[in-house]
């Protein structure tokens, strides 16, 4: 416990590592991050607290705010908040935690998910408290010589010490050569930003310590890396992502939201409502023994968790009807009244296949083979398994895909 304190310092400073501590993985090194926050208090100086994301896809999922959230608790702390869109390092695609090179994207593609991320973020963060940059500001300028500079501070053995490149390398997976300067161009936002913290999911570990490292080779004070727990995705293994179609994201409709909650396999219910809720340890422990001891139904607090996402992101109205659309065609199996229609302009008879596609339940021909195959499709409540069936186009005929996707065909 620092010394230097005050008695009302002290128990400040006991508060709020209290708090940032919670639910963290690992604060690397925690002693530096204790006398960080320590003179941050006795200076009346805020910590500097950076987390950056590349926007590979437009909609950021619960996953992301596991550790937007902490970024969030520092801020309410009085601490400064420095939110990075990483639109040059997003050109090149973060290799971690992959088994192969990520494509990268164009310039377009990041600039119009980057506009959408600022959006999301402001559903969490305080964005007028919030320093916003463009990782392009300072990594674009760099000349090829600042680039050899920043490459001759790290070597290949560091670089393979990560678990991700020295697993494609011992399998002989190809690792091209600009994959090694992500981690140097991420720590090296940190290096233009002077950062205190920075954030991210255990993945990320490695480049938040080269940023630490680059950091000391420019005879700046070191950041401390806090890692947060990776959240695992709807189907219980993978971690939460986009491409792996097991994400919820904070822009779904509710209903959406609400229906993909209730999916969360029942043994991440917990780790659910600690990860991505606001609920505290002793409410925790409390749900966590009325689980146990049966007094408490597995589907009740799956219900209310999904109450308190859709609440969170679109508003205790939203969550009520929500709530109401799920009982009504989920639990008492009928059709919801308010369900997508769709103008019907094509012939008077479709195959099953036709009808899927062309009412947009699903993009593509093969995927709407596939729902048939699996006895996920039904129209006007009936399923359907055979994919030659052929069915008269009528008004109001229900075409539904899975236990959430529905449309009502009107006839022009």
């Amino acid at each position: 416990m620092p010394e230097h304190l005050s008695p009302a310092e002290r128990a400040e400073w006991e508060r709020q590592l209290a708090i940032l501590r919670h639910g963290t993985v690992a604060i690397t090194p925690e002693e530096e991050f204790k006398e960080k926050l320590a003179n941050s208090i006795r200076k009346q100086k805020p910590l500097k607290v950076k987390l950056g994301l590349d926007p590979t896809a437009p909609d950021i999922h619960l996953g992301h705010t596991v550790v937007i959230r902490k970024l969030k608790q520092f801020q309410d702390l009085g601490h400064q908040v420095q939110l990075v869109i990483g639109d040059f390092t997003g050109r090149i695609g973060d290799p971690s935690g992959r088994s192969e090179m990520r494509p990268a994207l164009t310039e377009e593609q990041v600039q119009a998910n980057a506009r959408t991320y600022v959006e999301q973020y402001g559903k969490i963060l305080d964005m007028e408290r919030t320093e916003l940059h463009f990782n392009s500001e300072w990594l674009a300028p760099l000349t090829f010589e600042d680039i050899i500079r920043l490459a001759s501070t790290m070597t290949l053995a560091r670089m393979l010490e990560r678990d991700d490149f020295q697993k494609r390398f011992n399998e002989n997976t190809p690792i091209s050569l600009h994959e090694f300067f992500y981690p140097l161009m991420q720590g090296y936002d940190s290096v233009a930003l002077e950062t205190d913290v920075e954030l991210g999911g255990t993945d990320q570990t490695f480049n938040l310590l080269v940023g630490r490292h680059l950091q000391k080779e420019r005879g700046l004070p070191q950041q401390v890396a806090m890692t947060m727990p990776l959240l695992e995705g709807l189907d219980g293994v993978q971690k939460m992502s986009k491409s792996l179609g097991n994400y919820i994201g904070i822009n779904d409709e509710p209903a959406d939201m609400y229906g993909k909650t209730m999916s969360v396999p029942d043994e991440l219910m917990l780790r659910y409502y600690e990860l991505t809720t606001d609920i505290g340890p002793s409410k925790l422990a409390e749900l966590a023994a009325g689980l146990a001891n049966g007094s408490v139904h597995p589907r009740d607090a799956k219900m209310r968790l999904a109450h308190t996402l859709v609440s969170m992101y679109h508003g205790k109205a939203a969550a009520d009807a929500a709530e109401q659309h799920f009982r009504t065609v989920f639990q008492k199996g009928a059709l919801p009244e308010d369900m997508p229609e769709h103008v019907w302009t094509g012939p008077a008879s479709a195959s099953i296949i036709d009808l899927v596609h062309g009412t947009g339940l699903v993009s593509t021909r093969s995927e709407a083979r596939r729902m048939v195959e699996q006895g996920a499709v039904r129209v006007n409540e009936d399923r359907v398994t055979d994919t030659q069936q052929v069915f008269a186009v009528t008004d109001g005929l229900v075409v539904q895909v899975g236990k959430r996707r529905f449309v009502r065909i009107m006839l022009p």
